[in-house]
């Protein structure tokens, strides 16, 4: 499943993600660190969505109340993970 997510309080605005049988095939974000969001992005391919949720929900960014990372996690749940 595609999905498009509009980020909330990171540097980041989007991210564009395709989860397949409850493994994140595909996630690439829109704007933000580029050479950090890369890293995420390849990191995380291949993951269970579970695996990813336990280990990115609640990343802070400095004093931000969230980060990229834990973006993606509100993107997941936001599709029903």
């Amino acid at each position: 499943m595609r999905y498009h997510y509009k980020t909330k309080g990171t540097c980041s605005t989007d991210i564009f993600l395709d989860v397949e049988d409850g493994i994140l095939r595909e996630v690439e974000y829109w704007n933000g660190c580029n050479g950090n969001l890369q890293g995420i992005s390849r990191l995380v391919k291949g993951m269970s969505v579970q695996e990813v949720l336990d280990r990115l929900e609640g990343i802070r960014c400095g004093m931000r109340p969230t980060s990229c990372p834990d973006q993606l996690c509100k993107a997941l749940h936001e599709m029903g993970f």
